[in-house]
Parts: C-alpha cells; sequence; structure tokens
C-alpha cells in the first residue's frame, strides 16, 4: 500500500489547485471518483469572474486572484450589467453601498439601451461592472492538474473513497483503484463534501448542494459578441453571450438536493426563458443545450478552508458555492498556507476557517 504526506479527495478546482500549490512541498494524491476530473461543477459553470459575485465576504479572495488570471490568459473582458426594474432599485442602492472596493457605475435608460439593444420598458437603472470577465475554465483547471503532476503529484481517476479509517499514524483509504495511505487527508470533494467527512468519522458541516441550471439558445437577433454579462438585481435570472450569436440564460435558481449527476428541470429552464422575455424583445427560436451543475454551500454560505477542529490529520477546502472558479487561484494559496502551517501568506483566512464549525 503506497503511502502519501496528503491524500486530496476530489480533483475539481478546488483539489486541483490546492494540489498543484502544496505539490511541490509534499508528496501528493489526487483522488477523483469519476473517470475524468472536473466532470460535475468545474466542468459546469457559467465561467465568469465578477468581483461583486458572492458578496463582500468573497470579494477579496475574487480580487486577489484577478491577477494571476489575467497574467495567465484565463480571462476576456466582458463586464456586467446588473439591471433593475421598479422594484430592483434598492437592491441597487444597496449594493452600491456595500461594495466599495468594487467600481460601479451607475446607468440610465439611455445607458442600458446601448448595452443591451432591445431591452423593454422599465428596466431603467444599472450598476455596470466594468472589471467583469469570462474565464476560460477548462484551461485554468487543464493547467492546475498539469502544474500539479509536474511537482510530482499523483492523480488517480475511478477512485471513489468508499472506506476512510485511522490507523496510527496514517489514514488508509479504500478506492475501486486501489487502497492508499496518508498522513492528511484533504476533503475537496464539493458536493460529496460532508460525505466524506462521514467516511472520515469527523465531524460534518452541513454543506448542502443546490441545482443550477443553465440553457444555451438560438436568439434572433443574434447576440452580439460585446453584450454584457446581464444580471437581474433581485437574482432572478442572467444571461450572457456565446459564440456564434448563442446566448446562455440561468434562472439563477438554487434547489437544495443530493449530490448527484444532476440534470435540469424543465420548468427551471421555462423560467429562464420567460424572464428573458420580459427583458428583451429577442426572439428565442431553438433551445440547443440545457444542463445543470452543483453548487455546495455551507451554513453561512461562505467556503471552508483549514484543519477541522481539534484535528491535524483533517482538511477541509470544500463550500465554495458558485464562485469557486473565480476563487481559486488565492484561496488555493491561502489553503496551502494553512495546510503547510504558513500562516500569514494573502488573503487573511479568519472568515473561512473550518474551526468556526466546532
Amino acid at each position: 500500500m503506497r503511502r502519501f504526506e496528503v491524500a486530496i479527495v476530489g480533483a475539481g478546482i478546488a483539489g486541483a489547485s490546492l494540489a498543484a500549490e502544496i505539490a511541490p512541498h509534499r508528496s501528493i494524491l489526487l483522488l477523483e471518483a469519476e473517470d475524468r476530473p472536473g466532470y460535475h461543477s468545474t466542468g459546469r459553470s457559467a465561467a465568469f469572474w465578477a468581483e461583486s459575485y458572492g458578496g463582500p465576504l468573497i470579494q477579496p479572495l475574487t480580487s486577489a486572484s484577478g491577477p494571476f488570471l489575467a497574467e495567465h490568459g484565463f480571462l476576456r473582458h466582458r463586464g456586467a450589467l446588473h439591471l433593475a426594474d421598479s422594484e430592483g432599485e434598492a437592491v441597487l442602492e444597496r449594493m452600491e453601498a456595500s461594495q466599495g472596493q468594487v467600481s460601479l457605475e451607475p446607468m440610465d435608460r439611455k445607458a442600458i439601451e446601448r448595452m443591451v439593444p432591445g431591452v423593454w420598458p422599465g428596466w431603467d437603472r444599472a450598476l455596470f461592472e466594468a472589471s467583469c470577465a469570462d474565464i476560460d475554465v477548462a484551461a485554468l483547471h487543464a493547467y492546475y492538474l498539469k502544474t500539479a503532476r509536474q511537482a510530482g503529484a499523483e492523480i488517480v481517476t475511478g477512485a471513489r473513497v468508499t472506506r476512510a479509517d485511522r490507523k496510527s499514524d496514517a489514514w488508509v483509504l479504500e478506492t475501486p483503484a486501489g487502497d492508499f495511505e496518508c498522513s492528511i487527508l484533504a476533503n475537496a470533494a464539493g458536493a460529496w463534501a460532508d460525505e466524506v467527512a462521514s467516511l472520515a468519522g469527523v465531524p460534518t458541516i452541513g454543506i448542502v448542494p443546490h441545482r443550477r441550471t443553465i440553457a444555451q439558445l438560438s436568439v434572433d437577433p443574434p447576440a452580439s459578441a460585446d453584450l454584457p454579462l446581464v444580471i437581474d438585481a433581485r437574482e432572478r435570472f442572467y444571461f450572457k453571450p456565446e459564440a456564434g450569436g448563442r446566448l446562455w440564460v440561468s434562472p439563477h435558481d438554487e434547489t437544495p438536493c443530493e449530490p448527484c449527476d444532476c440534470a435540469p428541470e424543465e420548468m427551471d429552464v421555462a423560467v429562464a426563458i420567460d424572464w428573458l422575455g420580459q427583458v428583451v424583445e429577442w426572439r428565442v427560436e431553438a433551445v440547443e443545450h440545457r444542463w445543470a451543475g452543483l453548487r455546495s454551500f455551507a451554513p453561512d454560505r461562505l467556503p471552508v478552508y483549514g484543519f477541522a477542529a481539534g484535528r491535524d490529520d483533517f482538511f477541509w477546502c470544500a463550500g465554495q458555492g458558485g464562485f469557486g472558479i473565480q476563487t481559486a487561484p488565492a484561496a488555493a494559496r491561502m489553503a496551502a498556507a494553512l495546510l503547510l502551517g504558513r500562516a500569514g501568506e494573502g488573503v487573511d483566512p479568519g472568515p473561512y476557517l473550518a474551526s468556526r464549525f466546532a
């Protein structure tokens, strides 16, 4: 039975980025339950980087990740328009007041019409977030996997952990791909994070997966490549352009569900299309593709990093909700510093420590 210093469960963006950061310093095993890494949440992301997304306590991780993402060519400028009807104007005011670190420019009706041709009357106020960008998620994830491998990490797929026992000074992990030993078990299992904790006999946190639906539409007129990401101030929908004049639209749903290979519900797709029709006068010609992914939240909706309370052998890297991609560089550096005992590097980890759930 081969032994590693750290075994990371889950090879999505959380596990891959953590592995890339710590592989130069520890022997790393990265275990993935599926046949390929990133099959679930990472592979189904809406793929945007927005400093306002997730709220003021997520913003430091997002902002700190921006330079890395830009320097490595993973970002493409998009811009985001936070759009409000009469009932959403108060939400915009609260948003502007609470996002002091994010540049948000007020937009009037004329400015909105220039950005979103065909917008219906009634959507008369907006905030423009110029820094918002698209993320090349596949390239970012591949970069972290490659970096981890080059630093010596071993990645094993088809290796769902079925048993985790602490024996003497090591964890013994049983998987269909073989059994392994490790000194530290790092839980980056996304929607399955609480299940992994239960297997290890560690108190769970209450991380709950939520389904998020996206549909790709063919619309008339075709969506302009210059269209910003359009987000309802009251979080009832968002849409953004895709290649070939297509449009991605989501009803901004968050439906609690069991960890699974989730599929979109027809009603959620219909709701998204209905909202689109209430915002713009474009005609939907076809629903070309639809999918759903899981966004997993801790009870306070903040990510969870660090050793479990009172333990030095079980490490949490989970609960990233819908902002795991856009915060990955800074979050991975912060989590690696915690695991390696290098406190004080990067973003203050205080709000995100797993020990808050002791």
